[in-house]
């Protein structure tokens, strides 16, 4: 039993030993491995010339991805969102992008909330597709084959601005990054403005 014991003991450390052997290796330069049974039945591998030669096969590596590829990868496109539906068939536009009004921009008091938008778009809006403005999410206006559009009666406060291309068939296909707009607009209630319905002798439950 002892000697089973032994012999069970020198297998396994005869496979870790071919392990650490093969996983060592390369699949050009392998180093031979040999195997050898003492008087015993003990079954030695090793990689010095004594015993029969063992064909332990070639290792299978697989080349790493260059780091800037990986990166690239990685990244999301931050300027874009492309429709999930029938996405194989459309390919995107490089950019498609809020030109102006800029960033954070604010519309003065005299503006009224009314702000031209003109959307970047390259290459050219193609055939079939056409570009239309949200304003907090919410669609203004129909879509139209331009890239200027007339914003109006934007009401006091944050906004936020995007452009999508739409399909014929009213599909959204790519939608831009958003940008935030500030309006400042008179309160309705000064005693200067027009509109104020007690310089008409009006009332107003508001």
């Amino acid at each position: 039993m002892r000697q089973g014991w032994a012999t069970a003991t020198w297998l396994k450390g005869a496979w870790a030993l071919l392990v650490a052997v093969v996983m060592g290796v390369s699949a050009a330069q392998a180093t031979p491995v040999y195997r050898s049974v003492d008087a015993q039945g003990n079954v030695t591998f090793s990689d010095r010339p004594v015993g029969e030669k063992v064909d332990v096969g070639t290792v299978n590596t697989v080349p790493g991805q260059p780091r800037e590829t990986r990166d690239l990868q990685a990244l999301p496109d931050a300027a874009t969102e492309t429709g999930a539906d029938d996405a194989s068939s459309f390919t995107a536009y490089e950019r498609l992008a809020i030109a102006a009004p800029g960033k954070e921009t604010t519309l003065p008091t005299g503006a009224a909330g009314d702000t031209q938008v003109r959307v970047a778009i390259s290459p050219e809006l193609r055939k079939g597709h056409r570009l239309r403005i949200l304003v907090d999410d919410e669609v203004s206006g129909p879509a139209q084959h331009a890239t200027t559009f007339s914003v109006t009666e934007l009401v006091r406060g944050e906004h936020t601005l995007r452009a999508e291309v739409v399909d014929a068939e009213g599909r959204v296909r790519q939608r831009s990054a958003p940008i935030t707009l500030y309006v400042q607009r008179a309160s309705r209630y000064l005693p200067a403005n027009p509109n104020n319905p007690r310089n008409n002798g009006g009332s107003d439950n508001q």
